[in-house]
């Protein structure tokens, strides 16, 4: 019993210390103004520039050449199409080839428009610079309805592998694959964590398994140019109104 009876003081003068609660006495702060007038730290300069001159490099790579401008329109753009079009190819590819339908919430691409000419590694961050996964789900038709009319009720969505149109705020004369929507029918769909897991027109998918291979929607993007580049083609500039509003 000796060494517990010894033991027990130090811990209790222990858990008194850990208690102790600091309070600041002032506090200050000053505004510094960054100009070019300010003195450059050559050291710091050439500790960066390896690091700069890689990511410089890395940036200016040219993954591929649009032959015209692309436009984020909504409901339906070209811009809009390209990025939908790189999800359901690339989640064909790289997840599950019975993909059949993508789609994109509006705020997830961040660019309104890509100028016609080379596109660079640097401009896709911009495009996307969030990490965003790509993820793949199977859903019921009935399902999928309900998405597409959250989707039409905040205006519409960029979308691939569907055609539908928006008439009091839902989606209606929906088309995948040339056939109707079968609400009993299971589809393969792919779109990103953010529209499952956050934005408010994916609640009806957030109970559903993914598919998560931890690929990037960016990545995507880089590997579909790329693999178009190598064939020395133009990057495709599709204008279909896959979303519009019912006359």
């Amino acid at each position: 019993m000796t060494p517990i009876r010894k033991f027990i003081p130090v811990l209790l003068v222990l858990l008194a210390s850990c208690s102790t609660v600091y309070q600041p006495v002032k506090l200050q702060y000053e505004e510094y103004r960054i100009t070019p007038q300010l003195p450059r730290d050559t050291a710091l300069l050439n500790l960066t520039r390896v690091y700069r001159d890689s990511l410089e490099k890395s940036m200016n790579e040219v993954l591929g050449t649009f032959g015209q401008a692309l436009e984020r329109e909504q409901p339906s753009g070209s811009l809009n199409n390209f990025m939908t079009d790189v999800m359901l190819q690339m989640a064909r590819q790289k997840m599950d080839p019975q993909v059949s339908v993508a789609f994109l919430n509006n705020g997830g691409i961040r660019l309104t428009q890509i100028a016609a000419g080379p596109i660079t590694r640097g401009k896709v961050f911009e495009l996307m610079p969030f990490d965003n996964l790509l993820l793949v789900q199977q859903v019921k038709g009935s399902v999928l309805q309900q998405v597409l009319d959250a989707t039409a009720a905040s205006g519409g969505w960029p979308v691939a592998g569907l055609t539908m149109e928006i008439q009091d705020k839902k989606a209606v004369n929906v088309l995948i694959g040339g056939q109707p929507l079968d609400p009993s029918r299971t589809y393969h769909i792919t779109t990103t964590d953010y529209v499952i897991n956050v934005d408010d027109q994916g609640k009806p998918l957030r109970n559903i398994p993914v598919q998560n291979t931890g690929y990037l929607l960016r990545d995507a993007i880089i590997d579909y140019t790329r693999s178009l580049n190598a064939g020395g083609k133009n990057l495709p500039v599709s204008t279909e109104k896959r979303v519009r509003h019912a006359q």
